[in-house]
């Protein structure tokens, strides 16, 4: 009797939920409206990128030829003591919350990896100084984590890595590339826009329709999400 192959989220599912506004949590996908912050509780706006229409000023340029000193590869994920070093250099340096590990991050105890995840390794002489997880579908990419040796802070490797992912899913052929969401009120989620914000999309989960990214779009959104407040 053979074994019943190990269960991966097929592509075109994870490529409609992406569209849906739902997003990766460790084994799951979630969504949700509203993110908790000390005493505040802000809006979430999904995003995602039009690849056919993403085009690059002169600080993206900038940032990927600067990233060509570094040796890059791409592979399907494995967890690695490298990789856990590595982000644990990088959280120690960080002033936001993020889970301990790697492991809590992705995984969560869970043994099997449901999504089809690859880890995109940026190398300076063989050492490991970035690195960018994502998960595919057949025609999206989510990008899930982006995390760096902090003695590199200056090459802005978060942004190097999020650029890297775009010209991957381009190279593949995807539509659309989901970095997450931005939060009303709360900048601290704002570079997710960097790549290009013209091509930039924001979903409206009361109509459930994605629309082109304005800051006023987002600002009606968080009035109909947030109701009306007593004067």
């Amino acid at each position: 009797m053979s074994a019943t192959p190990p269960l991966v989220i097929p592509g075109r599912a994870l490529d409609f939920y992406l569209g849906q506004g739902y997003y990766r949590m460790h084994q799951d996908l979630f969504t949700c409206l509203f993110l908790p912050v000390g005493e505040q509780v802000y809006t979430v706006h999904w995003l995602r990128m039009v690849l056919a229409g993403v085009e690059y000023g002169p600080a993206q340029r900038r940032l990927l030829r600067q990233g060509q000193r570094f040796t890059t590869s791409i592979r399907p994920f494995e967890l690695t003591d490298e990789l856990e070093e590595l982000y644990a250099r990088y959280r120690l340096s960080i002033t936001f919350d993020a889970p301990d590990t790697v492991e809590t991050f992705l995984l969560n105890g869970a043994t099997h990896n449901v999504f089809q995840t690859e880890v995109l390794e940026v190398r300076d002489a063989g050492r490991l100084i970035a690195a960018g997880i994502f998960d595919s579908g057949e025609r999206t990419m989510a990008g899930i984590m982006n995390f760096y040796d902090p003695n590199y802070r200056k090459f802005s490797l978060g942004k190097v890595l999020m650029l890297l992912k775009l010209e991957e899913a381009r190279r593949r052929h995807y539509t659309h590339y989901y970095p997450g969401y931005v939060v009303h009120g709360y900048p601290k989620f704002d570079y997710k826009l960097f790549p290009c914000p013209a091509a930039t999309e924001v979903f409206d989960c009361l109509r459930e329709e994605w629309y082109p990214f304005s800051w006023e779009r987002v600002e009606a959104q968080n009035a109909a999400l947030s109701g009306p407040t007593d004067v």
